[in-house]
């Protein structure tokens, strides 16, 4: 079978497979090897006019075609991109369908597929997307070619809508890509205001923190927010005698007498490797002999609360009071 047009391939790697009736024709493809495509396999049905090039079912994938091995992030990205391609090309992404597309992490695995139409026009919405009526959404940016309202915009529309543990992640996560300043997560949270739901995120925003690394660690310190045991520092590094770093801890509790409570959240696809499991191992040996405690956590457990209830019985036995000014930085071991 001929292989698609250069231009077609473009396509296909920036909209996560998909492509549309219009676009194949465009780039030279007609009508008779579309149906060829489909008779052979080569192309599958996934919308009215828009066609998916990947032949594995959708709930069957398990890697990111992107490469970066996250089969979730993918999924996100597909239904945003099936959302805008099948409601045509006078739609902006928006709420979490923009934040998709801007790149933030921590959304849930099924997102709230939404997209506002310029005009404003009544439309039935297809597929299950959610047609806004935002009013005149502006200041539109380009991700791949379509419309997509600012990051500020997108979060003020999108955590009202949140649980908690996922807004702090989403939150985390526009900080930490710089994808949004402190000050712009001001704006974006006066933006915010007057949306329902927006009364019970206040504090949400407040403690954002781009030191978190992954989603999962923004879980884990939510959850400890909520069990009243907030940890004291994010990312503490820990340097030997000749001031290299021996390991950075996601979550610290200074315990007293120049001991540390910490605890590291680790990604499976990270640490799940033999060499992974013996460089883990050498780096905690040396902060367990210099007498701090040190915890472990999966991204299951900082979701399901693990974390709180492995941490809170350690504090109650130590020096260790909420609030309490601890050191920042480098800590000597």
């Amino acid at each position: 079978m001929k292989p698609w047009p250069d231009d077609v391939v473009a396509l296909l790697r920036q909209q996560e497979g998909l492509i549309t009736r219009r676009q194949l024709g465009g780039a030279g493809v007609n009508d008779r090897r579309i149906s060829r495509a489909l008779a052979d396999g080569r192309l599958r049905r996934a919308a009215r006019g828009v066609f998916d090039t990947i032949t594995v079912p959708v709930e069957a994938r398990r890697h990111d075609l992107a490469g970066g091995g996250d089969v979730h992030a993918h999924r996100r990205r597909r239904a945003a991109w099936l959302g805008l391609l099948t409601h045509g090309s006078d739609v902006v992404a928006v709420g979490q369908t923009a934040l998709v597309l801007h790149g933030v992490q921590g959304l849930p695995p099924q997102v709230t597929v939404e997209v506002a139409r310029r005009d404003r026009r009544e439309r039935r919405a297809q597929d299950g997307v959610v047609l806004r009526r935002y009013t005149s959404p502006r200041g539109f940016h380009l991700r791949g070619g379509r419309l997509v309202v600012p990051i500020e915009t997108a979060l003020a529309q999108a955590v009202p809508e949140l649980d908690r543990r996922t807004a702090l992640a989403v939150l985390d996560s526009a900080l930490h890509q710089r994808l949004i300043t402190v000050a712009g997560l001001e704006r974006a949270h006066a933006l915010a205001r007057g949306r329902r739901g927006v009364a019970r995120t206040h504090d949400w925003w407040r403690q954002a923190d781009g030191r978190a690394e992954s989603p999962a660690e923004s879980w884990a310190r939510a959850d400890c927010i909520d069990a009243g045991v907030a940890p004291d520092v994010l990312q503490l590094e820990l340097v030997d005698g000749a001031g290299r770093v021996v390991a950075r801890c996601d979550l610290a509790w200074h315990l007293g007498g120049g001991r540390w409570l910490l605890v590291e959240v680790d990604g499976a696809a990270v640490h799940s490797t033999a060499e992974a499991l013996y460089r883990d191992r050498a780096r905690q040996n040396p902060l367990v002999a210099a007498g701090h405690v040190v915890l472990r956590f999966t991204g299951a457990d900082a979701w399901s609360g693990a974390v709180s209830r492995a941490v809170r019985p350690v504090l109650r036995g130590q020096d260790w009071g909420p609030g309490r000014p601890a050191a920042r930085g480098r800590v000597s071991l």
